[in-house]
């Protein structure tokens, strides 16, 4: 197991591309702090971690765009686990809304969960990293290129893109590795909300590899980026889209 005896806290961590990041490093040894808006969700997640691997996970209840819960998340993995290897800032929304019928309010929201939690739940992280720990931004292929009624959700990733290059230059003396992930179209209760089968079908047409990608996808990647195996990427964003963006 590459993670053995590692501390990963996974944010949106309840349902969809979350849960399978926080499944997959429970699978590869780590110890995980599963965290979500949603506890309920968080501990059916911790449910099944406990039952099928040899590791410790404890749920925690998180608004990542409020900094008391950011503070107290990071409390309490430490007081757990006494350390933090791995912080995966996956928590995020994408309601739909036309650019021109957006409030400040819709822009505020999306901002505020999408980016202002990256620099809160990393910035507390981080002061207590250690040599060799790893910090992973899940960003979206939105961040690349634009999405019809998601202004404010491709603003919000692409200004993660960023963040995730300016860490990781200022934390590349502490030897702490930051990364993200851009995920394309992915099988997740959100997705299933938004698309119909017919869009479902259309979006499959765009994909050279021909099929929505899986929340499994995206934690293997998170896998290789956790691990050691990984030691000189730093600053880097790992597009992970069955090759939609390469046309």
């Amino acid at each position: 197991m590459r993670l053995k005896g590692k501390v990963a806290i996974v944010t949106g961590a309840a349902k969809g591309i979350g849960e399978g990041i926080a499944l997959k490093l429970a699978e590869e040894g780590s110890n995980v702090v599963v965290s979500d808006i949603d506890l309920n969700g968080c501990k059916n997640v911790c449910d099944k971690i406990e039952k099928k691997y040899k590791v410790k996970a404890i749920t925690i209840k998180c608004d990542v765009s409020n900094k008391c819960d950011v503070e107290n998340m990071v409390d309490r993995t430490l007081k757990k686990f006494r350390k933090i290897d791995i912080l995966v800032n996956n928590a995020g929304i994408y309601p739909l809304k036309p650019f021109l019928e957006m409030a400040e309010d819709d822009w505020d929201k999306v901002l505020d969960v999408n980016l202002k939690s990256v620099f809160l739940c990393s910035r507390e992280a981080a002061k207590v990293m250690k040599a060799g720990a790893k910090i992973i931004n899940i960003s979206s292929i939105a961040s690349l290129i634009g999405y019809q009624n998601l202004a404010h959700y491709c603003a919000s990733k692409s200004g993660m893109n960023g963040l995730t290059r300016a860490m990781a230059l200022e934390l590349a003396p502490k030897k702490i590795n930051v990364n993200a992930i851009a995920p394309g179209a992915i099988e997740t209760p959100g997705l299933k909300k938004v698309f119909n089968k017919e869009v479902e079908k259309q979006i499959i047409s765009m994909i050279p590899l021909k099929r929505i990608g899986l929340p499994e996808d995206i934690a293997s990647a998170v896998a290789f980026l956790a691990s050691d195996e990984s030691s000189y990427i730093t600053g880097h964003v790992l597009v992970v889209d069955g090759g939609w963006t390469i046309q």
